[in-house]
């Protein structure tokens, strides 16, 4: 099966998850519970993606920071590694209704990335950009929460390219569809901008706790 073909099938059939409401059980937890609504727990992570998975030797990647910025910033591998490091330990939950505790991912925090270049006042939402097309949004207040990571590894370990190696963000406290594989671009944004999933029928926020699966 050809990656176009694959790609295809694996949209419409998460548009006719849209439409149909999967996995929507009108049971709104509240956020002091650990397993929001509709989820189920798995090992590890699930590989979900377009169909389209990118090779990136490391010499070839960056990452570009701009928009409502004082400076535009592009990180080659070693810039992104030469900035501080953290570890963070999160829950993920996946809008097809799997959620995976205690993962450790070690990278650069969005708010350092925010420091460095400068995020002027008019910015008010996030677009995270892919090198296999994806792109998802976000307000700016999410993105700047204190356990949102530009990460690099994953339990240990180099994330490993079904993964969204070698870079991806994680985003714990929405929905994964918001945590960009693959990332090469984080735009700050005076407007809000609907991203892939977004203009398919996802919601615009994907809170889990408020079951913000679809809109």
């Amino acid at each position: 099966m050809s990656d176009d073909l694959l790609n295809e099938k694996l949209i419409a059939a998460k548009e006719k998850w849209a439409r149909e409401g999967r996995g929507l059980t009108g049971d709104v937890a509240q956020n002091l519970q650990r397993l929001p609504a509709g989820q189920h727990l798995v090992q590890g992570l699930p590989v979900l993606d377009l169909g389209i998975q990118p090779d990136l030797p490391l010499k070839e990647w960056s990452l570009t920071i701009g928009g409502m910025t004082e400076r535009t910033l592009k990180w080659s591998w070693d810039d992104f590694m030469a900035q501080p490091q953290v570890e963070l330990t999160c829950d993920i939950h996946c809008v097809t209704t799997w959620s995976s505790y205690n993962n450790v991912w070690n990278g650069v925090t969005a708010k350092h990335l925010m420091q460095t270049a400068g995020i002027k006042p008019e910015a008010q939402f996030v677009m995270l950009r892919s090198y296999d097309g994806y792109t998802t949004n976000l307000p700016l207040s999410q993105f700047a929460a204190d356990d949102v990571l530009i990460a690099h590894s994953w339990d240990g370990k180099p994330i490993s390219r079904d993964h969204g190696g070698p870079v991806r963000v994680v985003v714990p406290k929405l929905y994964f569809w918001k945590s960009a594989k693959w990332v090469r671009a984080i735009t700050f944004m005076e407007k809000d901008q609907p991203g892939y999933w977004e203009l398919r029928g996802y919601h615009n926020n994907g809170d889990p706790w408020k079951e913000e699966r679809y809109w």
